[in-house]
């Protein structure tokens, strides 16, 4: 492992970070956010969770006709295309805002499909 050669700048951000709990403050939010994002987006017809929300993490399948949609809005990897199985991910700066906006398009997008109105 190399040095760098200014180690104190970087030593001083990893020092606040431990010694002010920061990093355990900026994971139980991402970790709540998780959990937010469960419980808006399980209770919708065309959502189905696949994991135990342990993390910051979600994976759900979706119908394929809308992650294209749902991509274009908001960033997320496709886990499992077989599948149409995808992993949504929160973090330190995750707002409610953001969860009530993502649900939102979700929903909207799913109400789409089943009206016919969005096809693959």
């Amino acid at each position: 492992m190399q040095l760098a050669s200014k180690m104190r700048y970087i030593t001083a951000q990893f020092h606040a970070y431990l010694e002010n709990n920061i990093w355990q403050i900026n994971a139980a939010h991402a970790n709540e956010m998780a959990r937010l994002l469960f419980r808006k987006t399980s209770v919708l017809p065309g959502v189905r969770i696949t994991q135990k929300v342990e993390a910051n993490a979600l994976f759900a399948i979706i119908p394929p006709e809308i992650i294209k949609p749902l991509q274009d809005k908001y960033f997320f990897y496709v886990w499992d295309e077989a599948r149409s199985e995808v992993r949504w991910m929160t973090s330190f700066d995750t707002t409610v805002g953001d969860i009530e906006s993502f649900t939102d398009c979700l929903q909207s997008l799913l109400t789409a499909v089943k009206s016919g109105l969005l096809k693959q």
